[in-house]
């Protein structure tokens, strides 16, 4: 138990849609922060995804401090479970423990769109934003430096 006051408290916090920021991948999707660990006393960070068609995403890769869920919103999703990839269309949803290999990608022709939710709530929008970064510079990383970045982060290649 978490809470142990008789009386329910005034504690809740609203964050308008307008609030929330926002980051453009190089593949032209875009990643919003609904709720990030740092507005959710870091139990939980919960990102919008929205792909436009063909635009790829994430190859096979682990956590080792956080699990990752995916719920499709629109669209078809391409999910990899660790054993398979399927084509997950708008409902579905696919949980991933710590240590889980997963990826994600839309290789269909339509735009997708999906909810990613961490937990805890680490703080995932600083890989976001700098994934952003190097797509917007144009900067073309080595392996090196992409191993270290994704270390940083606590993204490992399956």
């Amino acid at each position: 138990m978490t809470y142990i006051a008789d009386a329910g408290a005034v504690s809740a916090e609203y964050h308008p849609s307008a609030a929330a920021e926002q980051s453009v991948m190089g593949s032209g999707s875009t990643a919003r922060f609904v709720a990030p660990g740092s507005v959710t006393q870091g139990r939980f960070g919960l990102y919008e995804w929205h792909m436009p068609a063909g635009a790829g995403g994430a190859d096979a890769h682990f956590h080792r401090t956080f699990s990752e869920s995916f719920y499709v919103m629109t669209g078809t999703v391409r999910l990899f479970d660790g054993a398979r990839w399927v084509d997950a269309p708008a409902g579905d949803f696919l949980h991933v423990p710590e240590g889980g290999m997963h990826g994600f990608r839309n290789d269909s022709g339509a735009a997708a769109s999906m909810l990613i939710l961490f937990a805890p709530g680490i703080t995932r929008e600083t890989y976001f934003r700098e994934l952003a970064d190097i797509a917007a510079t144009g900067r073309q990383l080595s392996e090196e430096e992409w191993t270290d970045l994704f270390a940083r982060h606590d993204q490992y290649r399956a």
